[in-house]
């Protein structure tokens, strides 16, 4: 499992860390660009929320002083002032009294006044209604953005994989990309609605609620930010520890979904071969490499709560410690000390909680930087801006000198020169990794030339439009592939125009599928799921056919198109090929060479390069290269009989 997409390539060590996390985040951060105005309507709310609560606990210490006052008030002479009372009780000794009373606004002989404290707690209830319905607003608003953030990235995600070239799936691991494009955008998407309102809640109110610290004891304030530098280590330190753990987690999970898909694609393959138990074991291990990853990374992160309710509590001692000798030196009223403990309280809380969603952005980061990666991937070269088209669609190709090479050392066709006139059936052959194949990629422009050049109709096809030409080219691969639903739905999609269902059942009759689409239940109605479930691996072929012929296309290429149907079908394709041929440049790839006996010319590839060219009994006759891969598969074929 060490080749490519394997475990080691696809996560590396558990200490690999991510690329660029800064990077990355501000990255994150600019994909809210476009939703400026809601985020600008979301902060004001959110800014007015929080100032809405940090003025609660202020209001409500007014309370506090109001009662207190009026305990006091009912235990003095009425008669005397409030001066005469604490002159009183410094005569009587009592001068730590006299000290905590000085700062209280009572009035001797004058009990609670209960229609202010009302009035206070209506203005206190009135305050933190308006800050819950402007949360509310802060909420929402945040949901539509993130929503719509996400949304735009699904779709920059599905548009780049359209203008990926074939070569990045050739590489990559179809599970890994899957990953990318579901899990870990879904990653981001709950990292931004967990995360994003609540940190920007927490700073505002941290930045508040510090203010109004200042405000009513400047003492206080320094005593309660004594354990902020202590909060800020633990969670750098714990943020380091945590952040390759996360990386390393999302990069284990698209190695195993790869791992998970592909064995699922293949499960018969893996029976028939009897390899369960090596998958089962490669799942083992690769699912232990998740649960390793995960296990750390999640259980660094959580360390990091605890021990700031550890930090926060010790800031809570402190602070009513010298709280409580303010108020007894009369420095501070009683309604300011419960205000500040409070605000004690609302500071640690947000620390803790942006402590806290450190595991969650950092896993966010991590996801988001993998679909970065994907939509950084290079990219197709972009079509030509004049898109050129040829004046009259005949089908004429023409390969001038073309080479190509997958890899810049490997060469693998040099200076091969061809040309097929307008309605010729054209064979390729040759074994395996001769560039059959890789031709008719050029042709398509899957891959783009690297030296000479290709024309249909006199026309550079690398300045037409990729839609402009492969709409004139219909294709039938050896791996059939259909989508869940109807026949006739799959049938249909073929056409670059609307279809009726008559010219359906026309295209399948001249592929012969319609006898066999017939004998199912609910015939071209039948539904299939996207493995082609129900029908035999022939019939799925010969509708992929149908839905060639359907396109009506000026060029027809069959890559090894008739391999999985039985010898009495091909024959009959052989010969609905040879009807709807004419007028068409067909290019027909086959290793069973009794299936090209009537093509026009054929042509032998050996390494990249043409050896021979000619009609079937030209070639035979030659004796070369054709003649002995002729001879070959006829005393293949006999001693298969015997």
């Amino acid at each position: 499992m060490a080749g490519p997409g394997g475990r080691m390539m696809a996560g590396g060590g558990p200490d690999q860390r991510s690329m660029d996390f800064k990077g990355s985040g501000k990255r994150l951060l600019r994909q809210l660009a476009p939703e400026r105005g809601a985020l600008w309507v979301m902060l004001i709310a959110c800014v007015l929320s929080v100032a809405a609560s940090v003025i609660g606990p202020k209001i409500l210490g007014r309370a506090t002083d109001l009662i207190f006052a009026g305990v006091v008030g009912r235990q003095t002479d009425p008669g005397a002032t409030k001066a005469e009372t604490l002159a009183g009780l410094r005569a009587d000794g009592q001068d730590g009294m006299a000290d905590m009373l000085s700062g209280v606004d009572f009035t001797p002989g004058q009990g609670i006044d209960f229609s202010a404290v009302g009035r206070v707690l209506l203005l206190v209830l009135a305050v933190y209604v308006a800050a819950g319905l402007l949360m509310l607003v802060a909420t929402r608003l945040s949901i539509t953005v993130i929503n719509r953030t996400v949304y735009r990235m699904r779709e920059d995600v599905q548009t780049k994989l359209a203008r990926l070239p074939l070569s990045y799936f050739d590489r990559a691991k179809r599970g890994e990309v899957l990953s990318r494009a579901t899990n870990d955008i879904d990653n981001v998407s709950q990292t931004l609605q967990q995360s994003m309102g609540q940190l920007i809640n927490s700073l505002l109110t941290i930045v508040g609620v510090l203010a109004m610290m200042f405000w009513i004891s400047p003492l206080l304030a320094l005593v309660a930010l004594v354990t902020v530098p202590v909060s800020v280590v633990v969670a750098a330190r714990i943020g380091k520890r945590s952040q390759p753990h996360f990386v390393q987690q999302w990069r284990s999970t698209g190695t195993l979904n790869a791992h998970i898909e592909e064995m699922y694609t293949g499960h018969a393959l893996v029976k028939v071969f009897g390899r369960q138990e090596e998958s089962a074991k490669d799942f083992r291990e690769q699912n232990e490499a998740l649960y390793e990853a995960g296990f750390k990374a999640q259980f660094n992160s959580g360390v990091m709560q605890p021990v700031m309710f550890f930090v926060s509590n010790i800031n809570y001692v402190l602070v009513a410690v010298v709280g409580g000798l303010r108020v007894a030196s009369g420095t501070l009223s009683i309604g300011d000390v419960q205000a500040f403990i409070q605000y004690s309280r609302q500071f640690s809380m947000p620390l803790t909680q942006v402590a806290s969603m450190a595991n969650l952005v950092q896993s966010g980061v991590a996801s988001a930087e993998r679909v970065f990666e994907l939509l950084d991937a290079e990219e197709q070269e972009p079509d030509a801006p004049t898109g050129e088209k040829p004046l009259e669609s005949r089908g004429r190709v023409a390969l001038e000198h073309v080479s190509f090479r997958y890899e810049e050392d490997k060469p693998l066709i040099e200076d091969l020169s061809l040309t097929v006139e307008p309605g010729q059936t054209v064979a390729i052959v040759g074994p395996t990794g001769a560039g059959k194949t890789t031709l008719v990629n050029l042709l398509m422009r899957f891959y783009e030339v690297t030296g000479g050049r290709i024309t249909l109709d006199g026309v550079d096809v690398a300045r037409m439009s990729r839609e402009g030409l492969r709409s004139g080219i219909g294709m039938v691969l050896q791996d059939t592939w259909l989508f869940g639903g109807t026949i006739a739905d799959n049938i249909a999609y073929g056409a670059t125009r609307p279809v009726t269902r008559e010219e359906v059942e026309e295209a399948a009759r001249a592929a012969h599928a319609d006898r066999f689409v017939r004998t199912l239940p609910d015939g071209y109605d039948t539904v299939l799921d996207d493995e082609g479930s129900g029908v035999s691996a022939g019939e799925k072929q010969l509708i992929t056919i149908a839905r060639a012929f359907l396109s009506d296309p000026v060029i027809l290429v069959l890559d090894e198109a008739t391999s999985s149907v039985d010898t009495r079908t091909e024959v009959l394709i052989q010969k609905a090929m040879a009807r709807l041929a004419h007028g068409r440049t067909s290019f027909v790839i086959a290793h069973r060479l009794s299936t090209i006996r009537d093509a026009d010319v054929i042509l032998v590839m050996e390494n990249g390069a043409i050896v021979e060219q000619g009609t079937h009994e030209e070639l035979l006759s030659s004796g070369g290269a054709y003649s002995r891969l002729y001879a070959a598969q006829f005393a293949q074929a006999v001693a298969e009989v015997d």
